[in-house]
């Protein structure tokens, strides 16, 4: 069996079960957000730098959507190894809040319906834009399953076709109803917070109306350092295809707000899909 285990446990996040478990609590309890209701989802956008930094967005966003037991997370690929579109399609993640196994047949029907996409585990191995969202996730339901998907940049009608064949997937096994999508990006890495905040506010904007040409074209015209730019186009993709109308903001923060430095940050929003 492959088993792929933790590579940014003890630094992104706690590594001990209870020191994590406590940490996330924490930042559910601090900010709540007002004026949100918990609502169902297609699915959701969730930063992933250190828990300390942009864990209280994505905590918040996830405790803001019901789920469902089945996760699609699309990350970026940060390292370059492996394959461009790379799916690890068996075994599990040994993870501090317990193991988290992969949906095969849902998988491997992704392999099969995609001339893109490819069974690899490469690029997984040392990228830590899906591990990273994972005890967020388990935290609320520890009998989660999922398949990660590594996501590169291409052109939009390459995103287009893997939303196709990732739908068609999930169309075939039934699970249309049993799914959520996850799509793993931090927003504009070091520029100033007046700066971030101004280009991170297009991204956003495009997103809530679903727009994926227009995300891609404000992330292109603007120079937006959108690390997973391509991952959320492609979960935007597929949840339109799923039924999905409208997007909304739940949190963005910066990590100047934390630091208080504002001079270099990097920005994080957390958004829902329904």
């Amino acid at each position: 069996m492959t088993i792929r285990n933790p590579i940014v446990a003890g630094q992104f996040y706690p590594k001990d079960k209870k020191k994590l478990e406590g940490t996330i609590a924490a930042l559910l309890k601090d900010y709540p957000v007002s004026g949100i209701q918990k609502r169902a989802v297609k699915g959701i956008i969730l930063p992933h730098a250190g828990y300390v930094y942009s864990g209280m967005v994505a905590a918040q966003t996830v405790s803001y959507s019901e789920l469902k037991d089945t996760f699609v997370i699309l990350g970026p690929n940060h390292t370059g190894l492996g394959e461009a579109f790379s799916v690890m399609s068996a075994g599990l993640w040994h993870m501090p809040m317990g193991d988290v196994e992969i949906n095969e047949d849902l998988a491997q029907a992704m392999l099969e319906s995609s001339s893109y996409l490819k069974k690899d585990t490469l690029a997984h191995h040392s990228e830590h834009s899906i591990e990273v969202l994972i005890p967020l996730l388990q935290y609320f339901n520890q009998s989660i399953k999922m398949v990660p998907i590594v996501i590169s940049h291409a052109d939009i009608s390459a995103y287009k076709e893997i939303a196709g064949d990732i739908y068609q997937a999930i169309m075939k096994l039934g699970l249309t109803d049993q799914v959520t999508l996850v799509a793993s990006s931090d927003m504009t890495h070091y520029e100033s917070q007046k700066s971030a905040q101004a280009k991170d506010r297009q991204v956003i904007s495009a997103i809530e109306r679903l727009d994926v040409q227009g995300l891609l074209k404000c992330v292109e015209d603007s120079d937006i350092s959108m690390c997973g730019v391509a991952p959320v186009a492609v979960m935007l993709e597929i949840a339109k295809k799923l039924g999905a109308k409208q997007a909304d903001l739940v949190q963005y923060r910066t990590s100047g707000d934390v630091t208080g430095d504002q001079n270099s940050v990097v920005g994080y929003a957390g958004m829902r899909v329904y």
